[in-house]
């Protein structure tokens, strides 16, 4: 896999399940910020799935669109799109109704020094969203940041852990979940939200990061050891078959592979390949902000995509010169700042 069309590809392919469980459940379905990393991805996925699946369902993504190439690109592959700002209650109002909600706004980086405008998206949005679809069921994206940083060899946090965040991205994510929380127990809204550690493809991700660190002969600081990460295509199609998971109460899932990934073994993993020497600083410490996903893999099964085949992956893409996003994932962070 050597060119983003054959990435886009690849990200794009609905399994059998998928494709099942869409069926499973009525109506339409509306992506609120579908112009982020995975927005684009996941929207066509599902559009694949129900066309596969001969389904009668419109997929309408929601953005400000401030990339026009990328809305066509969406529109072209069959996705009905709407330029909204979300924080504009009016604009908000007047979006469509669709049974099936997949809310994916937010803000993380660039959060130190506009504080308030990532509460605004992170917890104050959400109730005005959930007030408007109170009658859909709603997939809320959240994250794993919001749990507390656990022994790495414990397996990470499982859905029963209390949250601790740290910073005020993780602080105003929990505020997210709470929020949606609220309104679930208020309306009976049924929802899940989707607590996700990491997303990756060859454009961005903590793979991608070490498989670059290591081709630049850059140091990687081991600190922060251990890592979570999954395919996106996995995480989207998990993204999805959560509609068939959404309570009320909410319904909590953690999303991400089922290893226990270490950072000095990727570097090395990559290293390999690369025909470079892994320049590693520093030693693990004994916690890491680590995701147990068991559940989910009880639900949906174990990912398609294994961890070896996204560092080979991986690595043929950082060879190759393959295009790259400048969003890193900042996954080394151990204080909150974002």
């Amino acid at each position: 896999m050597i060119t983003v069309e054959q990435l886009e590809a690849k990200l794009a392919e609905p399994t059998q399940e998928l494709v099942n469980d869409l069926g499973r459940v009525s109506g339409d379905l509306i992506l609120l910020g579908v112009g982020g990393k995975m927005g684009p991805s996941l929207a066509k996925l599902a559009v694949n799935a129900i066309r596969e699946g001969g389904l009668n369902k419109r997929v309408i993504g929601v953005s400000r669109f401030s990339n026009a190439e990328a809305r066509q690109e969406l529109e072209e592959a069959g996705v009905e799109t709407i330029s909204c700002e979300l924080l504009d209650d009016e604009a908000l109002r007047a979006l469509p109704h669709a049974e099936n909600v997949i809310y994916m706004a937010g803000n993380k980086f660039g959060t130190k020094g506009r504080e308030h405008f990532t509460w605004a998206m992170n917890t104050y949005l959400p109730g005005r969203v959930a007030d408007k679809f109170k009658g859909s069921r709603i997939v809320v994206f959240s994250s794993g940041n919001i749990y507390p940083f656990l022994p790495v060899s414990g397996g990470g946090a499982d859905e029963q852990v209390t949250p601790q965040p740290i910073g005020e991205y993780a602080q105003s994510t929990l505020g997210r979940e709470r929020i949606f929380e609220y309104h679930s127990h208020k309306n009976g809204t049924p929802m899940a939200m989707y607590r996700l550690n990491y997303a990756i493809d060859m454009r961005y991700g903590v793979l991608l990061e070490l498989a670059r660190a290591v081709n630049e002969e850059r140091e990687i600081d081991l600190t922060m050891g251990f890592a979570n990460v999954i395919w996106q295509g996995d995480a989207n199609a998990m993204a999805l078959r959560c509609l068939t998971q959404c309570d009320s109460p909410p319904n909590i899932v953690n999303i991400t592979g089922p290893e226990t990934l270490s950072i000095r073994w990727a570097a090395n993993e990559f290293a390999k390949r690369l025909g470079k020497e892994a320049r590693l600083t520093g030693a693990e410490s004994e916690t890491a902000l680590l995701n147990n996903a068991s559940k989910s893999h009880q639900l949906f099964g174990y990912p398609r995509v294994s961890l070896l085949q996204m560092v080979d992956w991986t690595a043929e893409w950082v060879k190759q010169g393959g295009a790259t996003w400048n969003k890193p994932t900042h996954f080394q962070e151990r204080k909150g700042n974002f």
